[in-house]
């Protein structure tokens, strides 16, 4: 089976919930969400990190097939005391996806690939040392995508970032690039730490798709619905994208010009990559 064979490559929003609520994980699943993390790191206070796995331990036979195509579990940082327990349990339920926070080597991925062989994993990028491997970790093994931890990389290069967290453009730019440069799946932006603030969740998870990214990273069910618009072509996209292929198709491939415009091969990508967006939401 080829770990990178899972839906979770098209799915732009992903709600967490803490390993210590296992009444949640149904209801997270309910929620609309593309993809749930069921989280064993920073929801999770240290003296309840085996709580957490046995919690979904216990869970997970309930899960339908479906439904574990759609769960990813992070686990703690590869640094930690818990990392090896984490990686343990991911083996013992056959995870189909991991998150792996602070990743900052390809040694680390690639061991964790060598242990789960038909796991998807996704790398978080949100320290300096993983933001300046970016490209080898990106290149690693049985990588599905990227992930951006904003608020931990805040905080490890000591940056007090304006709302719309100005400061991390280069950033967000370098982890576009490495994906498409490692030919992975477009990369999932950070959290917006307000849940309240659904107007910032909006503008956060536009600027995440005009950048490129393919999802983002959600802390609430109310957040899920807004960054799924938001990552949806529009219909007026849609309607542009299927008359590029069509006019492309009739000039079996030759210059032509659309509304007044020429079609080149980027604008057919663009329009085919629009269509395949649509078709898997």
């Amino acid at each position: 089976m080829n770990p990178l064979d899972t839906p979770l490559g098209f799915c732009s929003n992903f709600l967490f919930v803490p390993g210590t609520r296992p009444e949640r994980f149904a209801k997270a699943l309910d929620s609309g969400a593309n993809g749930v993390i069921l989280d064993l790191e920073d929801a999770v206070a240290q003296e309840d990190k085996e709580s957490a796995r046995n919690a979904i331990r216990t869970a997970w036979p309930a899960f339908s097939a479906d439904q574990k195509k759609r769960l990813v579990i992070r686990t703690n940082s590869p640094g930690s005391q818990f990392y090896s327990a984490d990686l343990i349990l991911a083996q013992e339920l056959q995870v189909g996806c991991l998150l792996i926070p602070k990743s900052e080597s390809v040694d680390q991925i690639n061991g964790a690939a060598l242990v789960l062989e038909n796991t998807a994993i996704i790398p978080m990028i949100e320290t300096a040392v993983g933001l300046d491997r970016l490209r080898e970790i990106a290149n690693a093994n049985q990588v599905l995508r990227l992930a951006l931890g904003n608020l931990d990389l805040q905080a490890d290069l000591g940056m007090v970032c304006d709302p719309q967290e100005t400061e991390l453009q280069t950033a967000r730019y370098q982890i576009v690039l490495a994906s498409r440069l490692a030919h992975i799946a477009p990369p999932i932006d950070g959290v917006t730490p307000s849940t309240d603030d659904l107007e910032r969740t909006t503008d956060d998870a536009e600027r995440a798709k005009r950048m490129g990214f393919g999802g983002k990273l959600c802390i609430h069910p109310k957040q899920v619905p807004i960054v799924q618009a938001a990552f949806m072509p529009t219909e007026e996209e849609i309607h542009w994208a299927k008359r590029v292929i069509e006019a492309d198709q009739a000039s079996k491939g030759g210059a032509v010009k659309l509304d007044g415009k020429m079609i080149d091969r980027p604008v057919v990508i663009l329009a085919k990559r629009t269509l395949a967006i649509a078709g898997k939401h």
